[in-house]
């Protein structure tokens, strides 16, 4: 179960990233969920986008996702959709549901934001004397997040006790634009170990696998 070349679940993404954005590419959090709850998926490239994308993505990013006649756009709310197919991702007693869903979007709300506006000062910005002035401040707004996810964690394994969900998986997914390992999280010993716990998960290991190998077939296919 999983990519396949036929699936009533088509999932689009961009053929082609710049190395350093291999990985992180958001499509991977909706590959993630398909593979935790094991649904098969097929994948459609774009690059350059094509005419009437914006009917899709009216952003003209990715991901996009296609089950039949529903679209939908935005890796949270792809992510949503998948949880509610399996308890696995998204338990049925409505208060757990609820705060299933509450970290999903406290995870796009309250630390992504922060997290990317780091990420990106050092991506395309290097060297630039704003960049150099504007990011000890969002060092510290990181840090404050990371603090405060900390601190709800304590001891749990995951963000609501011992059940993985949603929450979880978009949280860990936002954690790891930091690194796998080191950076800014690993100065929290309680978030570095959760975050670990997440992309040890085999899902996981085959969303990522399966994305990176996008990128070294297109890769393989420019060289022929």
């Amino acid at each position: 179960m999983g990519l396949t070349n036929h699936a009533p679940i088509e999932l689009t993404t961009f053929g082609w990233v710049p190395p350093f954005a291999r990985g992180q590419v958001r499509d991977l959090r909706v590959r993630w969920a398909l593979e935790e709850i094991g649904l098969d998926y097929c994948v459609r490239t774009v690059g350059p986008i094509p005419p009437g994308y914006e009917r899709e993505q009216p952003f003209c990013q990715v991901p996009a996702y296609r089950e039949g006649e529903l679209q939908l756009f935005e890796s949270g709310a792809i992510v949503q959709h998948i949880g509610e197919k399996d308890e696995r991702l998204l338990p049925r007693d409505p208060v757990a549901r609820a705060r299933a869903i509450q970290w999903s979007y406290a995870a796009l709300n309250s630390v992504e934001p922060r997290i990317m506006t780091l990420a990106v000062l050092d991506a395309f910005y290097p060297g630039e004397q704003w960049a150099a002035l504007r990011k000890p401040s969002a060092a510290k707004e990181v840090d404050q997040r990371l603090g405060n996810v900390a601190d709800w964690l304590r001891d749990s394994q995951w963000l609501e006790g011992d059940r993985f969900t949603i929450g979880d998986l978009l949280m860990v997914s936002i954690l790891r634009i930091l690194g796998e390992e080191g950076g800014p999280v690993a100065a929290f010993p309680t978030l570095d170990a959760y975050r670990a716990r997440g992309i040890a998960r085999p899902a996981f290991q085959r969303a990522l696998a399966d994305q990176l190998a996008l990128y070294a077939d297109h890769k393989k296919g420019a060289a022929a």
